[in-house]
């Protein structure tokens, strides 16, 4: 069973949020899947501008807890364009075995709690 990479399991989490965003209404301007690059959606809503980061969190950690630290380097570029920044934190577990990574074979568990407003 192979295992996700970490840009594969960045993938999947950047498709859970994309289509959270399109649901409630987001206007892409920008997407960025390369996971080491911040923010991963840039988008409009209600004329505002938007700076998404998403994150995908293997168990056991909590995808509600965020580096602050980290995120207020973008907060900061957000604040230039004068935009909103948020965290998506997506929680990802194989749903056969908690400890087992995600692996490409396998159903596995989402825990995605929304944006967090930074």
């Amino acid at each position: 069973m192979p295992q996700l990479t970490d840009q594969e399991l960045h993938n999947l989490a950047m498709n859970i949020v994309g289509k959270d965003l399109e649901d409630q209404g987001y206007e892409f301007l920008g997407v960025n899947s390369d996971f080491k690059k911040d923010p991963q959606f840039v988008a409009l809503k209600d004329k505002k501008l938007h700076f998404v980061i998403v994150r995908a969190i293997e168990y056991p950690y909590d995808p509600r807890e965020v580096d602050m630290i980290f995120l207020e380097s973008v907060k900061q570029h957000a604040l230039k364009f004068e935009a909103r920044t948020f965290y998506a934190g997506v929680g990802l577990a194989n749903s056969k075995d908690y400890e087992l990574p995600v692996s490409s074979s396998e159903d596995y568990v989402v825990n995605y709690p929304g944006l967090k407003e930074i």
